[in-house]
């Protein structure tokens, strides 16, 4: 076998999701439908909730799908479902527009590539469980407390956590046509990368500036900074249970 590219050679055994053995040349802002379609919801959602709907009504959809640590001090045989669902659905609600349109630029960045390497199934799933995984962790530190966490930011996280595990190629830079086909890192080759490191440290740093209050975001809005933690490590540690491509014997 001659010279070729060693990303293809990686993967050229594996029926990978989205995978051609074609050249692949995407548009700019190809994205995959299912995320398309996850962004449409998420605007429409804010949209109806910002022009439709009465206060009153608003606070009520707040109430119910919005995610409280406080559900949790209570014995939940004494209060409704809200409890069961709230951990998923607070990811569909959004405190702005530019809370909505911060999440949704990351949300195209990290999450069109693992959408492509993961598939849509697999993505439902996983966008509820590091949902959950986030506020799971925002209600551990946060115990009691009667704070209303809302925002896909925690998801956003976890997708980011997922992506440094493979979006960065050998050398440190980031192919996107085929940045899905990158074989997956372990633990220990993912801190061996200074692109990867780099990466993971800006996002920490920032996180701590902001719940530290040292970078206040528009609108003076509080954020969840341990949930984007917990949807971190859930993406980062879980996501070869989600990973459709074997790692590459070595």
């Amino acid at each position: 076998m001659g010279p070729q590219d060693p990303q293809a050679a990686d993967f050229e055994q594996y029926d990978a999701p989205g995978y051609s053995d074609r050249p692949a040349r995407e548009p700019a802002f190809n994205l995959p439908p299912v995320l398309v379609w996850i962004l449409a919801a998420l605007i429409a959602i804010h949209a109806a909730r910002l022009y439709l709907l009465t206060p009153e009504t608003d606070s009520w959809v707040v109430f119910t799908f919005a995610f409280l640590p406080l559900r949790y001090v209570y014995p939940l045989a004494e209060q409704g479902l809200a409890w069961l669902w709230t951990p998923v659905t607070y990811s569909f609600l959004h405190g702005g527009w530019d809370h909505l349109l911060f999440n949704g630029f990351w949300l195209v960045a990290f999450g069109a590539p693992v959408v492509r390497r993961i598939g849509t199934l697999r993505l439902a799933l996983f966008w509820c469980l590091s949902a959950a995984a986030a506020a799971g962790l925002h209600a551990a530190t946060n115990w009691g407390d009667d704070t209303v966490v809302i925002g896909a930011s925690g998801v956003v996280s976890a997708f980011m956590g997922a992506a440094a595990r493979f979006v960065f190629s050998a050398d440190g830079s980031i192919r996107r046509e085929i940045a899905h086909l990158n074989p997956r890192l372990s633990i220990a080759e993912t801190f061996a990368n200074r692109s990867v490191v780099f990466f993971v440290g800006i996002w920490a740093a920032t996180n701590v500036l902001i719940g530290s209050g040292l970078l206040p975001l528009a609108g003076g809005q509080s954020i969840a900074w341990q949930a984007h933690i917990g949807g971190f490590l859930f993406g980062f540690l879980a996501f070869p249970l989600f990973d459709p491509i074997p790692r590459r014997a070595r």
